[in-house]
């Protein structure tokens, strides 16, 4: 018996990345060409669709998060939030806290209050543990450097580029990752996608 509990531990784990990790819900791919994902894919707080359970949806968020409210899903412009989740760079392949990436935010983001690229572990689900003490950047940070046309170029990976450590999050090496981008009052440009957020790039 302990045998088998433990390896229903094993596979359940197993399970619960690939159901969150790589979505398979129907319209969760925010933009098609792009591998951001609805972080939150379940349609209500009941966590019901019609004539069944959202139990896939509810695994998916429950894994990576801890609580849900219809606030956090958002469909009225300017209030609630938004979340958008990426597992994977812009070639498909999984964020590696050893490597470096980019990640180009165009200007005018759709947020009424404010926005946040947050980088977070894929054995914890919580913010990276890294020795530069913080795990998101954002339109909220002073020392931000925004382009002369207003966008926001970040940047990740086990050593701050040179020049670039305001917009820099640390990632470990040995370890994978995962960002949220959140929208903050999300507006109208977010809704109908005439917006479009980059891709994490390998640098």
């Amino acid at each position: 018996m302990r045998k088998i509990l433990q390896r229903a531990v094993e596979v359940g784990e197993v399970f619960a990345q690939a159901n969150a990790f790589v979505k398979r819900f129907p319209g969760s791919r925010y933009w098609p060409d792009r591998q951001w994902d609805l972080a939150i894919v379940l349609d209500n707080s009941a966590q019901r669709g019609d004539n069944y359970d959202e139990f896939y949806e509810r695994a998916s968020w429950f894994y990576e998060a801890v609580t849900f409210s219809e606030a956090m899903k958002s469909t009225t412009p300017g209030l609630g939030q938004a979340y958008l989740g990426s597992y994977a760079d812009a070639e498909g392949h999984w964020l590696d806290g050893g490597k470096s990436y980019t990640l180009h935010v165009p200007a005018d983001v759709p947020a009424k209050l404010f926005w946040s690229a947050t980088v977070y572990s894929v054995d914890t689900r919580c913010l990276v543990d890294n020795q530069q003490g913080r795990g998101d950047r954002g339109s909220r940070d002073p020392d931000l450097v925004v382009n002369e046309d207003g966008s926001v170029d970040l940047y990740y990976g086990p050593t701050a580029p040179v020049g670039k450590e305001p917009n820099w999050v640390q990632t470990i090496a040995g370890q994978h990752w995962f960002s949220y981008f959140r929208f903050y009052g999300p507006l109208e440009p977010y809704f109908d996608r005439t917006w479009k957020l980059g891709d994490i790039e390998p640098a």
